[in-house]
């Protein structure tokens, strides 16, 4: 098992302990709170009003496990019984805000069979020093007509595809995908059109 998901269970492992532990605690009683006078003030001047900016259009979801692969994948996985944990999207040390990355398993037992998958927009320098940062580490680095990807080495890879890639980034123009398998990568289709 490679560091990285030896680290996602790990956390998931934390993570439900957490939650029983908290789950199990005996339930304090709670006092009445007592009623407090409401005072309405008028303003002086009117509020401000947001302004349309394109992450403010109600018809642009954010990306979430269940919309950066495609529905009919999220309900095989449901027909499994799997289920997903959502969790920041990193590439080695770097956090890419307003990403996912995702784990799609059956959390009901102590399993490492899992699908991951992630999706973030990037910025060019993001990208630049992610794809630094893993080829300092030993990943592989491929130029190709999708993109850049970054894979990490067959050697200390838990699992690969049938062309022996695991753990892979697709970086492209103003986003990065990610999947446990280059073959995976595939099924990330976000955003969706």
């Amino acid at each position: 098992m490679t560091r990285p998901l030896t680290r996602i269970v790990a956390t998931i492992a934390v993570a439900a302990t957490a939650a029983l532990v908290t789950a199990c605690a005996p339930a304090t009683a709670e006092s009445e709170p007592e009623p407090t006078k409401t005072v309405a003030i008028e303003p002086s001047t009117p509020a401000p009003q947001p302004e349309a900016s394109a992450s403010s259009d109600p018809d642009v979801e954010e990306p979430t496990c269940d919309t950066i692969i495609s529905p009919t994948t999220v309900k095989d996985f449901e027909s499994l019984g799997w289920t997903s944990l959502a969790d920041k999207f990193l590439v080695g040390s770097i956090e890419i805000p307003d990403g996912v990355q995702c784990i799609w398993g059956d959390f009901s037992t102590a399993t490492d069979h899992v699908q991951l998958f992630g999706w973030a927009p990037i910025s060019a320098d993001q990208a630049e020093s992610a794809q630094t940062e893993l080829v300092a580490q030993g990943w592989r680095r491929e130029d190709s007509p999708e993109g850049v990807y970054v894979t990490e080495s067959a050697e200390t890879a838990s699992s690969v595809d049938e062309e022996g890639y695991g753990l892979t980034y697709l970086f492209g123009d103003g986003w990065v995908k990610y999947a446990d398998t280059k073959q995976g990568i595939l099924l990330v289709e976000w955003p969706q059109t």
